[in-house]
């Protein structure tokens, strides 16, 4: 998702791709369930304000047309049900089934899950070190992050979470996993655990740690003047740290690129606007904002700031879980002709959700779906995904082992000896397709064979 300023949430200009802060316009891409991160990781896009959006000439009796039934209902449940229930509850109870009868994205934000939405932006968070969100009513695991609890129980992606202290997630909402995640630091939580390929669940107990992981990774020359670097996530500075990483490769004699997005859950529409900025001429489009047209007018985000690896052979890497800004990269790097994109198709997370205070309760608020991200060729991102230009797939086992082999080459002694012989024989096949594909374009373009 994309989200606003903050962290393991996207926001881009303003948008928060996770969840955003209440003065400031974000852009959601993808909903975090980050649990220890900080800074601006999200998924999908809120707005905590509606000054993007038309006000439309309904009106009160409109809505109330369609009330009674609603309200007889809720009278019923009052007068009969066999728990005594408030009114308060009830309503409660009636806009969130009404919100998330929409999508799994909108939700209604009471004021506890309201200030942790806020708290989100700013604050850093005990938790599991894995990021979170729904597929077809299930909560699953996007991505876990090296050297994580996550990491290390070996969480995978795609992985099912079945149940949260014995407490079924199925339909469970995303803001409610995530508060049930987080906790003090040094805390146990119990999770029952449906891996992928396999038909009976099992219970693993992780011990919450604070999480806060670099979001540009492995920044190196693998041969012959490739390059290769990895992003996390878009955060704030992350188009900073990867225009500082490719000015040092550069002086190590750089002469084309591999950037590999792959199992990254996104973060703010900025970041994502940034980075691709990087790679772009000025002014090409980088994702399109559109909603309803009665409703909001389409925002066209362009490539900014001055020329700099924009002749460069480049590949770009994504697989099933590189979800919401990452995906806003590699459409705009594909649909511009600008990178060859190698891999599997993406997750397909770009809608755009507004977070609306209520005027009735200033304490409550619903975040809503309004509009979806667009690539520069018109493409709907959202349950969609980006189409790879080469298609390889490598299984979220292997990549573990290959993310394993990463921390053992610049983290040594952070892996036992049972790890470091588990990923020492592994092979990156998406990563090496990718290599000998811009060898190839640099025998082609320079006409050099020795490459």
């Amino acid at each position: 998702m994309v989200h606003g300023k903050g962290n393991n949430g996207g926001f881009v200009n303003g948008y928060r791709l996770d969840f955003p802060p209440m003065k400031k316009q974000l852009s959601l891409l993808f909903i975090m369930g980050c649990l220890g991160w900080c800074g601006p990781v999200f998924a999908g896009d809120a707005n905590t304000t509606t000054n993007r959006l038309q006000i439309r000439k309904d009106t009160p009796a409109d809505a109330y047309a369609s009330m009674e039934l609603l309200t007889e209902a809720m009278m019923m449940i009052k007068r009969y049900y066999v728990e005594d229930e408030d009114y308060a509850q009830i309503t409660a109870g009636a806009l969130q089934g009404m919100l998330q009868a929409l999508d799994e994205h909108s939700t209604f934000l009471e004021e506890s899950p309201l200030s942790n939405l806020k708290e989100e932006t700013t604050g850093k968070y005990a938790g599991i070190g894995a990021q979170i969100g729904m597929r077809d009513g299930l909560l699953i695991i996007i991505s876990p992050f090296e050297g994580t609890p996550a990491f290390k129980a070996g969480l995978q992606s795609g992985d099912k979470i079945l149940e949260l202290e014995g407490k079924e997630t199925k339909d469970m909402r995303l803001d409610e996993a995530v508060k049930m995640m987080r906790g003090e630091k040094g805390s146990k939580i119990k999770l029952s655990i449906l891996k992928q390929g396999t038909s009976s669940p099992i219970d693993i107990v992780l011990t919450r740690e604070i999480i806060d992981i670099p979001t540009v990774k492995d920044a190196k020359i693998i041969k012959d003047g490739t390059a290769y670097v990895r992003l996390t996530q878009f955060a704030e500075n992350t188009a900073d740290m990867l225009k500082s990483a490719l000015e040092r490769l550069d002086k190590e004699g750089m002469n084309s690129i591999i950037l590999d997005l792959r199992s990254n859950h996104g973060g703010l529409l900025d970041s994502s606007v940034k980075v691709s900025s990087l790679f772009l001429e000025k002014d090409k489009v980088v994702v399109t904002t559109k909603g309803r047209p009665d409703v909001s007018k389409p925002d066209v985000r362009k490539s900014v700031g001055d020329k700099r690896y924009v002749d460069i052979p480049m590949a770009v890497l994504v697989d099933n879980f590189s979800a919401s800004a990452a995906e806003i990269v590699a459409g705009a790097l594909k649909d511009q002709k600008r990178a060859v994109i190698v891999g599997a198709t993406t997750y397909g997370k770009g809608s755009v959700q507004n977070v609306i205070t209520m005027s009735a309760n200033p304490k409550t608020a619903i975040k809503l779906t309004t509009a979806y991200y667009y690539t520069p060729s018109g493409l709907r991102i959202h349950e969609k995904g980006i189409d790879p230009d080469i298609r390889t797939y490598l299984p979220p086992e292997e990549w573990r082992r290959v993310m394993m082999k990463a921390m053992m080459e610049s983290q040594p002694g952070s892996l036992n000896e049972a790890e470091k012989k588990e990923c020492a024989t592994v092979v990156d096949y998406p990563l090496q397709r990718a290599f000998d594909l811009l060898q190839g374009l640099k025998v082609y373009k320079t006409g050099d064979s020795s490459q």
